[in-house]
This record gives C-alpha cells, structure tokens and sequence, in this order.
C-alpha cells in the first residue's frame, strides 16, 4: 500500500495520479482485535487474489476525472468485514464513477472485525474521517463539500447503512449526502430475518439513498426493501432495484445476468438527482 505523506494545505490532484492518503496519521483510534481462528480460515478460503486484508493503517485513494463535476463518491468494498474485495468492488468502480465527471475515492478502512461486537464500528470511524478530510479539501480538489456520497457494497453497504441512521456520535460533517447500496444487508433482526433490528431506525434527516439488489441474494434483498419502506415513513428520498437474479458479490463484473444492469440504474438515479452537471 503506497501512502503519500503532504501538508494537509498543500495537496493536489490530477486526473491520471490518483492520490493516496493515510486517514490517521498518528494512529487510528482503539485497537484492532486478533483474528479468531474462524476469521482466519474464512480469509483463507473465501480471500481471492485481488482482495485485501490485515488493515491497520486506513487510507484513501483519490480518482480524479478529466472533467471532475464537483461530486465525489468514497467506495466501502465488501468482504464479511474480514478481508476487502478492492478490484471489482473498488478500485474499477472509481475508474466507472470518472467516466461520469465523478471523483471516486477508495476507502481502505480497518479489517478484519468480523469478531468484534460491532464489526461495523472501526470501519463507520475511518469512513466518517473520510468524509472530514474530502470536505477539508473539497475547494482545493473541485469538489462540492455537498455532493459527497458513499457507496457500498456488502459489508461496505451495512457500513453505510451505520453511517447515513447511526446518529449516537455522528456529526453533520461526517455524514454523507447521499448513500449508494449494493447488496447491502447485516442490520435484520436475527430473531425475524423479516423486520429491520430493533436497534437499528432511519432517521427523520437521513440522506438521499440508492438500493440496488438481486433477488436471489439470500436475505439482502428483504433488508434492501425494508430500508426502504423506512425510508418511504420518514419521507426521505430513495430508489430500490430488485433484480431477478445476479447472486452476490458481482460488483463491477460483467456476468451477463439482469443485476448487471445496476451502474445504468445508478448513473440515471445520481443524473435526476442533480449530482452529475
């Protein structure tokens, strides 16, 4: 992983060096816990070779289009919180997002946590750095501090599920202004896979939000449907897709399966939206 160490005041971006930034100079809050055995033979059989783990140094990157729109999009890839699948889930959707005036920036967040109560916590921490450090530098890079969204997949998704409802430490600042979900699941209640978990609401000022599932995805599309209907009571903006088929995982790949359609959907949703002139 290459980091970048420059003035917080003095970075620059073009459109053919993506940036890469380190999210906690001195050191990320709290301390990682050893992976179980469990963990670790997960990694060991479902990590590929594009995937990346042992995360204990968080970073961004930043890709930067030709003609940036002032919209910028961080990516959360999935892996189970155990491992990131950083390819099709990463690094090709910021190259897909610069095709749309888009700035797209991978977040590297801490992984695994999988065996930690709140898997989720660690990883919401270094996204919501994040979106502190694009705001710090939204005019020196272009950027709209307005029109920053996150979007993720899996685990990346239950991870921006946390950040767009959570709201015991949020703060304005650390919030996106607008949530892109695919696949997204983790926040049902395990004693009624059909309701949303008691300890998990959406909020009356919750941001705009973008869900896109296929129906063949075990229980992620029922956490995406729900979410929505939320959504729908709270009267807050958002869009659901429900493909007849695709499985999970398939990110930016092409398995010529109805899911596949979902970039298209997205592109046209982010367009009427306003975040794409």
């Amino acid at each position: 992983m290459k980091w970048i160490f420059l003035p917080l005041l003095t970075l620059s971006l073009s459109a053919a060096e993506p940036l890469t930034l380190p999210l906690w100079p001195e050191g990320p809050p709290g301390e990682m816990k050893a992976p179980s055995a469990a963990t670790a033979e997960f990694i060991q059989k479902r990590a590929g070779k594009s995937t990346v783990t042992n995360v204990t140094s968080p970073t961004i990157t930043v890709y930067r289009p030709e003609k940036p729109n002032g919209t910028s999009v961080i990516v959360a890839p999935g892996g189970a919180f155990a491992f990131l699948s950083a390819v099709h889930e990463g690094t090709q959707v910021c190259e897909w997002l610069n095709t749309l005036g888009v700035t797209g920036i991978l977040l590297t967040y801490r992984t695994p946590t999988r065996d930690e109560t709140a898997p989720h916590e660690k990883p919401v921490q270094d996204a919501q750095k994040a979106l502190e450090i694009i705001r710090q530098h939204a005019a020196e890079w272009k950027l709209n501090p307005k029109r920053v969204g996150l979007l993720g997949f899996s685990a990346g998704g239950n991870l921006l599920a946390h950040l767009a409802c959570d709201r015991d430490a949020n703060v304005a600042a650390q919030r996106p202004d607008f949530g892109i979900m695919i696949y997204g699941g983790g926040f049902l209640d395990p004693a009624d896979p059909f309701k949303l978990n008691p300890a998990f609401a959406v909020p009356a000022d919750a941001p705009p939000m973008f869900l896109a599932c296929a129906s063949d995805d075990g229980n992620n599309p029922v956490a995406a449907t729900l979410l929505y209907l939320e959504y729908k009571k709270q009267k807050r903006s958002a869009e659901l897709h429900l493909f007849s088929a695709g499985g999970h995982g398939f990110g930016m790949r092409d398995n010529k399966q109805p899911i596949n359609a979902w970039p298209a959907r997205c592109a046209e949703w982010m367009d009427s939206m306003g975040w794409l002139r």
